[in-house]
C-alpha cells in the first residue's frame, strides 16, 4: 500500500482507504453488524483503566519479555487481532518499552468500528484500523507477536502473519472467569458453568504450545465499576434488566480466571 497526502491509503488493486480524523483506516468494504456498540467499549475501556485485567496484562509482558531476551532483538512488531478499544495493546506495548527498552510497533484490528474509535482517539503512537480476520489486510509474516485475548481466532491467518519465530499469544476465560456474575444471572441453567477445554484444544490442534499459565484473582467493584463490568461482558446479552439489577445489588467482587497460551506456528 502506498500513503497519498496522509489522508488515504492506496494498495496495488487501487482500492483507496481513506484516514479517520483520529488516525485509524477502515478496511472493511461492507457494512458489518455486530453487538458490540459503543456503551459496551467505553464500559470495557472504564474497567480496564480501574485495572481490572492488570494482571492478566503483567502476565504477557512477562511472556513477551523472555522472547525479547531470548531472541536478542532491539525492534518488535505486535499485532493485537480483536483489539477491541484498544487498552490492551497500549498498556502491553508501553510496559515493554519501559522494562525492556526496545522499539515496539503495535498494530491493532477489530471489526467494530465503535472500539477502534475509542482506541485511535484515546491511545495515540498505535497503528489502528477496522478490518477483518478472516480477510486481513497485512502481509505474510508481519508480526513478531500476535496478541488474541478473549477473541475469536483464525489460526490459519494467524499463520500466515507470523514471522518465522514469532509466537501467538491468546489469553481465554477459566472456567471461574466472572462467576459471581454467571451464579447470579443464570443460577440452575447451563450457562451457571464455563468449561475452556474446547477452546485450548482448538489452539493446540493448530499451533505448538509452547507454554500455558493461569492468572486468578478477585478485584473488589463498588457498584459503579459493577455496573461498568455488566454494561462490557455479552454475559448480560440475555438477561432482563431485573436480573441485572438484582446482581448488581448483590456482587461485591468479582472473579477473574484467564488461561494465556503461547505457541508457535507449524511448519508445512
Amino acid at each position: 500500500m502506498v500513503a497519498v497526502e496522509h489522508k488515504s491509503l492506496i494498495c496495488t488493486n487501487n482500492h483507496c482507504f481513506d484516514l479517520a480524523r483520529t488516525g485509524y483506516v477502515n478496511f472493511v468494504t461492507r457494512p458489518v453488524k455486530t453487538d458490540y456498540d459503543k456503551a459496551m467499549f467505553s464500559s470495557r475501556n472504564i474497567i480496564s483503566t480501574y485495572g481490572f485485567f492488570d494482571p492478566m496484562v503483567e502476565e504477557i509482558v512477562r511472556i513477551i519479555g523472555n522472547r525479547i531476551h531470548e531472541a536478542n532483538s532491539g525492534r518488535m512488531v505486535i499485532f493485537d487481532a480483536g483489539c477491541g478499544e484498544g487498552s490492551h495493546l497500549h498498556h502491553i506495548v508501553e510496559k515493554i518499552k519501559k522494562e525492556h527498552q526496545v522499539e515496539v510497533i503495535g498494530v491493532g484490528m477489530d471489526i467494530s468500528k465503535e472500539g477502534i474509535k475509542i482506541a485511535s482517539g484515546k491511545y495515540k503512537g498505535h497503528i489502528w484500523c477496522v478490518g477483518d480476520l478472516t480477510n486481513s489486510p497485512f502481509g505474510d509474516r508481519a508480526f513478531d507477536v500476535i496478541l488474541n485475548i478473549l477473541s475469536p481466532s483464525n489460526y490459519a491467518e494467524f499463520s500466515r502473519l507470523l514471522t518465522d519465530n514469532g509466537v501467538l499469544i491468546k489469553a481465554v476465560p477459566g472456567e471461574d472467569y466472572l462467576k459471581e456474575l454467571r451464579e447470579a444471572l443464570y443460577h440452575e441453567t447451563d450457562r451457571e458453568t464455563y468449561s475452556n477445554e474446547r477452546v485450548l484444544r482448538l489452539f493446540e490442534n493448530n499451533f505448538n504450545l509452547t507454554e500455558s499459565r493461569q492468572v486468578y484473582y478477585e478485584v473488589p467493584l463498588d457498584p459503579d465499576m459493577l455496573a461498568h463490568l455488566i454494561k462490557m461482558t455479552p454475559l448480560s446479552w440475555n438477561a432482563s434488566e431485573d436480573e441485572i439489577n438484582k446482581a448488581a445489588d448483590s456482587i461485591k467482587g468479582i472473579t477473574a480466571d484467564f488461561t494465556i497460551l503461547c505457541g508457535k506456528r507449524r511448519e508445512g
